[in-house]
């Protein structure tokens, strides 16, 4: 597996977590990884939905379709009703598609600071985002 390096893309690491899943080939290698955990925005966070925080692989074909599925079917497994995840708007969703979620919405994007609340910025990418979901 490359390093962790090579796995950080468009996003710093997370904060909190429910489970990790790993997906690993024939040869016991592992190919991929998924964190799960508590919704990043809070009005969906009430308690019966999960969010997908991360998936990474080594390229390794259906690796992150195989990720998604299973991450969902351990939601449902300890009680969640509802998996979600978001990608950017230049990523297909493809994968999510394979592994039956729904693009169910679009977020503007943007920055969480505000003059009355100031946030720390450039934790995550600031443009528009794909929410995907899946009723458990």
């Amino acid at each position: 597996m490359k390093s962790y390096q090579s796995f950080t893309g468009h996003h710093r690491p997370t904060r909190g977590c429910k489970f990790c899943i790993a997906c690993v080939d024939e040869n016991g290698d592992m190919v991929g990884v998924a964190i799960t955990g508590r919704p990043i925005a809070r009005r969906l966070d009430d308690g019966y939905t999960l969010e997908v925080l991360r998936v990474a692989t080594d390229g390794t074909a259906n690796a992150c379709s195989f990720l998604l599925g299973r991450a969902a079917r351990a939601a449902k497994a300890i009680g969640y009703k509802r998996i979600l995840t978001y990608t950017l708007i230049t990523e297909p969703g493809s994968s999510l598609r394979g592994a039956g979620w729904t693009h169910t919405a679009t977020s503007p994007g943007g920055s969480w600071n505000q003059p009355g609340r100031p946030r720390q910025t450039g934790l995550f990418p600031e443009c528009e985002k794909k929410r995907w979901e899946l009723d458990l």
